[in-house]
C-alpha cells in the first residue's frame, strides 16, 4: 500500500522530492502516513476532501484481497 500513496501523490504535488510515505502495520490494521510540502497540501487534499477521500478509496480497493483496514493520514 505505502508504493500505492507514493506513487498517487507524487503525481499530483509539485516537489514529489518532499513526498515520504510511511507505513505501520498492527496485526490486520494499517496505518499509512503521507508527508508532503506544505504549499503541496492543498492539492493531496483537494476542494472539500475530495482527492484524498479518494485516495482513500483507491487503498481500501486494493487493500481488500489483502483481507487488511488500512488507514491513510495526510500530515
Amino acid at each position: 500500500m505505502k508504493e500505492l500513496v507514493e506513487v498517487i501523490a507524487k503525481a499530483l504535488v509539485d516537489n514529489p522530492d518532499e513526498v515520504v510515505v510511511t507505513e505501520e502495520e498492527n496485526g490486520k490494521n494499517v496505518t499509512v502516513e503521507l508527508h508532503v510540502a506544505a504549499s503541496d497540501m492543498g492539492k493531496v487534499i483537494g476542494k472539500q476532501g475530495r482527492i484524498a477521500k479518494a485516495i482513500r478509496s483507491v487503498v481500501k480497493a486494493a487493500s481488500s484481497k489483502d483481507n487488511k483496514k488500512v488507514d491513510v493520514e495526510i500530515i
